[in-house]
């Protein structure tokens, strides 16, 4: 008799043992393998003065190597989630659109000579002494494209206008177009954004294109 209940008790734990549920592994999301996050901020003392603008503590500029890529996106993917702090795996959300949006940002760039898209960055000017990685000093970040009118369009957008009416330049048929334009919540209400909008303007004027 207590052999038989002995034998029923492993059936019943072998039982448990099997219905519980295992737990789901948390598998990190990849990204690119050549980006080295420990990568210093670079020089802006080589750029010419129309390739930069210097503002506060700040300097604006174009981004070039893939860390900034990479930290432009992920500042969007801050931006984006910002105001879903509620949200389940939030995290792995945020790494899911900055992977996505790192590769969109080099597609953007790598477009045609007439749709190439510019990645503009935000960087905390250089100090003395003080040695700040690419990830740690960019807190803003916005994408600037020259767009091509549609035929017979004399404004972005518009519509129903005859054809016949549509006659430019190359140079009066192209306007600027920003989008993405987000800045670190930590340092926001410094006149980044404004800043950012009135040099992509200004290199958009230079150019001869607005």
């Amino acid at each position: 008799m207590e052999s038989k209940s002995s034998q029923t008790k492993k059936k019943e734990d072998l039982s448990i043992q099997i219905a519980k549920p295992q737990p789901i592994p948390h598998l990190e999301p990849s990204r690119p393998s050549d980006l080295r996050f420990d990568r210093l901020q670079r020089s802006d003392q080589g750029l010419k003065p129309g390739e930069r603008l210097e503002f506060g503590q700040f300097v604006a500029r174009e981004a070039v190597v893939d860390e900034e890529f990479w930290t432009a996106a992920w500042l969007r993917a801050e931006s984006h989630w910002e105001g879903k702090p509620g949200e389940r795996h939030i995290d792995n959300f945020k790494r899911k659109f900055a992977e996505q949006e790192f590769n969109a940002i080099k597609r953007r760039c790598r477009g045609q000579h007439w749709q190439k898209c510019r990645c503009m960055i935000t960087v905390k000017k250089e100090e003395r002494n003080v040695k700040r990685t690419i990830l740690k000093s960019i807190v803003g970040t916005l994408d600037f494209s020259i767009r091509h009118l549609l035929h017979g369009e004399s404004f972005p957008g518009e519509l129903g206008k005859p054809l016949s009416c549509s006659i430019h330049t190359a140079n009066i048929n192209k306007y600027g177009y920003v989008s993405n334009l987000c800045v670190a919540k930590s340092a926001r209400r410094q006149s980044i954004a404004s800043n950012m909008l009135y040099f992509v303007m200004e290199l958009a004027r230079s150019d001869g294109k607005m």
